[in-house]
């Protein structure tokens, strides 16, 4: 069945081609596309497009639908087009006539345009509770690891002392940092397009505020062809917004990888979130965290893919658009699936104690000794200078580790304020 079906038959294989594999995206936005239906119908009613008993019969049969659609495993038979043709189909089947009016006023565009806005919206909304579920406890294992030793390093060099602590809640409120992004994306998907028809309106009189209302949006996209331009633009703050959480988890599995590691050390990965070798019998491989470095990956390059795609697009509605749904969907459902994993896996890291000055650690402490020698008076310049001297001529010895006081600091983590950031 097609909304747009003129009586002319098109060829198999442009039908094949144009509808791709969209359908099973369009599984996913079946619940969303009754919300819309039943907040475009009630709206019809009110401004006279629909009689109270027309109005009395779609509800019910609207209400099935929403549940049957919300179901786990629900798939759209094949031989329709889409969503908006299947739930349309249903209607009609029950109830004939009526359910043919349910489309007045509205074209497929804004239909998946507010579509999209639900789904994006309770994603999104997922995305910040699990973003912040994970922030929560970083914060809780860098109280619990604060004074554990971690060496710290630049270019993969030693650099200055830190701790685990330190570690553990940079993680934390980067996360916190990243919802900033999710919740600006958030309010973006939280505008109504339902109303801008094809981009340009209608002549009826038709209610947005009422359909605004009905469906719990913020506002709405007021310009019926802003409207129509926010397809593309909608999944692009989307994809950013995960980029940014991506970034964070590509770079935190990055160091678990490199700590695991034998020659680092830090920290120690449990047999049974680990895989083996198939030749060397010694092997733990941190392959969850491996994945999710190249998953994250993947979801970093979202953002320029949708961009690209909607490059060079006048404005108005074009069939390119259509792709966007494979480019950012499974995306999503992969960074969901990683922020799932990372939460289970955060109660399995086991951080090591380390000897902060074991010899292979000296070189931690220059700063430290530069800053001694200022505060007996010795000039920063010529402080360097002997310092580094000994560091290059292998003389360099401390044996004492030292304080930092200051605000984020490793002795100084101001979780509280970390914490308050996070829970926005």
């Amino acid at each position: 069945m097609k909304l747009w079906d003129k009586g002319i038959q098109t060829e198999e294989v442009i039908e094949r081609y144009t509808v791709g594999n969209d359908l099973d995206f369009d599984n996913l936005l079946a619940p969303y596309d009754i919300q819309g239906n039943i907040a475009h119908v009630k709206m019809l009613q009110e401004v006279g497009l629909l009689t109270k008993d027309e109005l009395d019969k779609l509800l019910p049969e609207l209400d099935k639908l929403l549940s049957e659609f919300s179901k786990e495993g629900f798939s759209i038979p094949q031989g329709f087009e889409d969503v908006h043709s299947y739930s349309e189909y249903r209607l009609v089947e029950a109830l004939g006539d009526i359910g043919k009016k349910v489309h007045t006023a509205r074209s497929r565009n804004d239909q998946v345009l507010v579509d999209l806005k639900l789904y994006f919206r309770d994603v999104l909304a997922n995305i910040i509770s699990d973003v912040q579920e994970i922030a929560l406890s970083l914060c809780d294992l860098a109280d619990t690891h604060k004074e554990k030793f971690l060496p710290g390093y630049t270019h993969l060099q030693m650099a200055m002392p830190s701790s685990f602590g330190l570690w553990f809640s940079a993680y934390a409120e980067a996360l916190s940092e990243d919802l900033y992004m999710l919740k600006a994306a958030h309010s973006h998907s939280n505008l109504n397009p339902l109303g801008s028809a094809a981009g340009y309106g209608s002549s009826f009189p038709i209610d947005r505020e009422s359909t605004t209302q009905t469906l719990g949006f913020d506002n709405m996209h007021v310009n019926s062809v802003n409207a129509q331009m926010n397809r593309g633009k909608s999944e692009f703050f989307v994809a950013s917004a995960m980029a940014s959480v991506a970034m964070t988890l590509n770079k935190f599995a990055s160091d678990i990888c490199l700590f695991n590691s034998q020659h680092f050390n830090f920290i120690k990965l449990p047999k049974e979130v680990t895989t083996g070798s198939s030749i060397m019998p010694h092997k733990t491989n941190p392959d969850v965290f491996e994945l999710m470095r190249g998953r994250t990956t993947r979801i970093m390059n979202t953002a320029p893919e949708v961009m690209r795609l909607c490059s060079n697009l006048p404005s108005g509605y074009h069939r390119d658009f259509q792709l966007l749904k494979e480019i950012i969907f499974p995306q999503i459902t992969s960074l969901q699936d990683s922020l799932h994993i990372l939460k289970f896996t955060l109660t399995k890291l086991e951080p090591v104690e380390l000897n902060p000055l074991a010899d292979q650690y000296q070189l931690l402490y220059t700063v430290d000794a530069i800053n001694d020698l200022i505060k007996d008076g010795v000039p920063f310049r010529d402080a360097y200078k002997q310092v580094g001297e000994q560091a290059l001529n292998g003389s360099f010895k401390t044996d004492k580790t030292t304080t930092h006081t200051h605000i984020g600091s490793k002795d100084n983590l101001q979780l509280d304020r970390i914490k308050q950031k996070i829970k926005g």
